[in-house]
């Protein structure tokens, strides 16, 4: 009876202490921000004319086929890269995406309001100052029919499934590499060379491989939405992905990363179930013993 009193004395005062310091100490390592807005509710006043009208696919086409295909790929449609990685990050700072797959990837108010003004969209105005002008040149002389007929034609031709890794490559992959998804060929090596992006981001964006486990899926859901939430003045742009590709990149890191955290977790109550009747046993051994003492 005496060892359990110390035991739960010792109990008591471990819970003070954890939950009276650890909830402190994590407000100041990790504050509270709000929660990811996969509506990207900020945009919506910038493009509300644009989101009421209907887009046509045709005229659509017509438009992006005219303005975008000078820098943009859309491999799925016939339209090549006009330059090849390294060249492209040379002239524009990082290789543009393919647009086959944005309908698909991209929330379409974030999409309208990244065709108007890239720069303000992607929540970085603040890179571009001094002259700094974004890569991307904003379409917002163009007229809101035309920006919702360029969205209804990428929604078009959008593949309708992805892979987990096909999102990542198309959403994250121009500036980040993850070499542990592929250690012998560097096929998921960046698409940008390290020096221009470096040059382009202020320094050089990390490899994802273990950013599943150095920061965990509840950091990364809401720093993805919205990088600015955790690093105020970062550099990375908020990528726009809507909820379903978000949790496709994030469940990607999970299976490069962390790709044992299902067998962990099924002996996780395995585990704490042998500790407990473990512990019942040798309660009772012991007992037993200092019966025979006494």
């Amino acid at each position: 009876m005496r060892e359990l009193k110390i035991l739960a004395v010792v109990v008591v005062l471990t819970l003070i202490t954890y939950w009276g310091v650890e909830p402190f100490a994590h407000s100041q390592m990790h504050p509270h921000v709000a929660p990811a807005d996969f509506t990207f509710s900020d945009t919506k006043k910038d493009v509300a004319d644009v989101n009421e009208l209907t887009g046509d696919v045709a005229n659509g086409q017509v438009l992006v086929t005219s303005n975008c295909t000078a820098c943009h790929s859309i491999e799925s449609q016939g339209f090549p890269k006009l330059m090849d990685d390294a060249s492209s990050a040379a002239a524009y700072g990082v290789t543009p995406p393919d647009l086959g797959s944005a309908g698909k990837l991209y929330n379409e108010s974030y999409l309208a309001a990244f065709i108007k003004n890239p720069a303000k969209a992607a929540l970085v105005e603040h890179k571009f100052q001094d002259g700094k002008i974004h890569p991307m040149p904003g379409y917002d002389w163009m007229q809101p029919q035309e920006i919702a007929d360029m969205i209804a034609y990428l929604k078009s031709i959008a593949p309708k499934e992805m892979t987990n890794k096909e999102v990542f490559v198309n959403a994250c992959q121009r500036c980040h590499g993850i070499k542990y998804a592929d250690m012998l060929n560097g096929t998921m090596a960046a698409f940008t060379p390290d020096a221009d992006i470096k040059k382009y981001m202020g320094k050089l964006p990390p490899d994802l491989s273990q950013h599943i486990r150095s920061r965990g899926a509840g950091y990364l859901e809401t720093f993805i939405n919205n990088p600015q939430k955790h690093l105020e003045g970062t550099a990375m742009p908020r990528v726009g992905l809507n909820e379903e590709s978000q949790k496709q990149v994030i469940a990607y890191l999970e299976e490069v990363g962390d790709s044992k955290k299902s067998e962990r977790e099924e002996l996780g109550p395995k585990f704490l179930i042998y500790l407990v009747i473990f512990a019942i046993f040798a309660f009772l051994w012991k007992a037993s013993k200092w019966r025979e003492v006494h």
